[in-house]
């Protein structure tokens, strides 16, 4: 390879790293999209918590005498869809 072809695909690439660099600058992620992707998070999380106490604590009134399995137990089911909610819209 001479050193004018050298040369050249330097350019290239280096033009090539300019433009990705300019466009990432204005791509750039403001405060208030930073800010609704939290929310999101936030409610990804939470719905299925609050969902599960409230159909458990249906279910709980239900059955005759105290009770608090159901609700207990759809907590911890809420916590754990409301955790792959999150990672899913994490990984994407």
């Amino acid at each position: 390879m001479t050193a004018m072809a050298q040369l050249d695909e330097l350019r290239r690439q280096v033009e090539r790293q300019a433009r990705r660099m300019q466009k990432a600058e204005r791509e750039r992620p403001t405060l208030l999209g930073q800010t609704v992707f939290v929310g999101t998070l936030g409610l990804l999380l939470v719905l299925p918590v609050i969902a599960g106490a409230y159909l458990g604590s249906w279910l709980d009134g239900l059955a005759s005498g105290y009770s608090i399995r159901w609700t207990v137990s759809l907590i911890v089911l809420g916590v754990i869809v409301g955790a792959v909610n999150v990672y899913l819209f994490m990984r994407e």
